[in-house]
């Protein structure tokens, strides 16, 4: 089955900021986490339903090396990126995005 991969809006800014984060910690940091991001979000869409929901339809991939997860749910063939927060965040943060 053909996956297509949605990044939220919401996702894209979380993207940012924690890019924009690790970057001012070290040189290059902020590049890694991006890198980890789009393996998990290769492993994502290679076997969405590997990850179990966590809450109504929502999915969480754990990144490795750094402390934050992908929160995503599936509809039909799309996938959509809900969040990329980091994993101590109050999980409301993200619950009202599905």
């Amino acid at each position: 089955m053909s996956w297509s991969l949605i990044v939220r809006s919401e996702a894209e800014t979380d993207l940012s900021e924690a890019y924009a984060w690790y970057d001012s910690k070290s040189t290059g940091l902020g590049e890694e986490f991006l890198l980890r991001v789009e393996a998990a979000f290769d492993s994502i869409r290679y076997n969405p339903l590997m990850n179990s929901c966590i809450y109504k339809e929502a999915r969480r991939k754990v990144l490795r090396r750094f402390p934050f997860c992908v929160f995503y749910t599936i509809h039909q063939t799309t996938i959509f990126i809900l969040a990329v927060i980091h994993a101590k965040r109050n999980p409301q943060h993200w619950k009202g995005r599905i």
